[in-house]
């Protein structure tokens, strides 16, 4: 049944940032930071796996060797000018704000409104940036299995039940984003009818990568990183790599 691996997604971040909010109240903040640094760390490890892929031997043999590191930046440049100039990351806060103020009645103060945004954002650019998320979607679309799917739901339940141990809520409200992003690309799968060559698959994994780096030093405090803006660099990466291998 096309659908339900994202369904399923959906469900696992949901019992997970549960589960973690309501584990939250026993907490200390130390506690909670230390869980976030955490997270930090492991989603860092995620992106450097991820942008490895930047060296696989498919994008290399299909756009020669100094190519994929120049489609990887042009599509962060490109991608990032696109997505400033449409305002996405201010955009992607909005939602996280108007959600907080539906779901508490705006009966909240302005740090837990800050901590439910955060939550929600942070929350939305691990569970939909990584390539499990389109290459799982992809495949379920196609009627292929959601065996990618499966395996990127047991993450995320556990990575929800951290990321709601230190932000609560607006990590559950993160489901919705999952929702959107892996059900609107599944749909696309099953329009297309196959998948992209391996080697667009590889920019689009190391493009990726680096977007989860910003995510990374986000929730590590170092810098607020404005990853959403960046979003629109996974298409372009695509583009840019089937441009290089027609003209090549």
């Amino acid at each position: 049944m096309i659908g339900i691996g994202t369904a399923l997604n959906v469900t696992t971040v949901l019992v997970g940032a549960t589960i973690g909010t309501l584990l939250s109240h026993w907490l200390p903040q130390r506690t909670r930071d230390v869980v976030t640094d955490s997270l930090g760390m492991t989603t860092l490890l995620i992106a450097a796996m991820s942008a490895a892929s930047v060296q696989e031997g498919a994008l290399q043999a299909a756009v020669g060797t100094s190519a994929p590191v120049l489609i990887i930046l042009g599509a962060l440049l490109v991608g990032g000018v696109v997505g400033s100039l449409l305002n996405l990351e201010f955009r992607l806060e909005s939602v996280g704000a108007s959600l907080q103020r539906h779901l508490t009645h705006g009966q909240t103060v302005t740090k837990e409104r800050v901590r439910f945004v955060e939550g929600f954002v942070s929350a939305s650019l691990v569970f939909c940036v990584g390539p499990l998320a389109i290459l799982g979607s992809l495949s379920d679309g196609l009627g292929r299995g959601i065996n990618q799917l499966v395996l990127k739901s047991t993450l995320d339940l556990f990575a929800a039940l951290a990321f709601a141990a230190s932000f609560g809520w607006g990590v559950a409200a993160a489901a919705l984003s999952v929702l959107v992003v892996q059900g609107s690309v599944t749909l696309l799968g099953f329009a297309l009818g196959a998948v992209m060559p391996e080697a667009h698959v590889a920019a689009l994994t190391a493009t990726g990568g680096l977007l989860l780096v910003g995510v990374g030093l986000r929730l590590l405090r170092i810098r607020a990183f404005p990853t959403g803006d960046l979003l629109p660099a996974l298409p372009i990466a695509v583009l840019l790599t089937q441009l290089v291998v027609m003209f090549r």
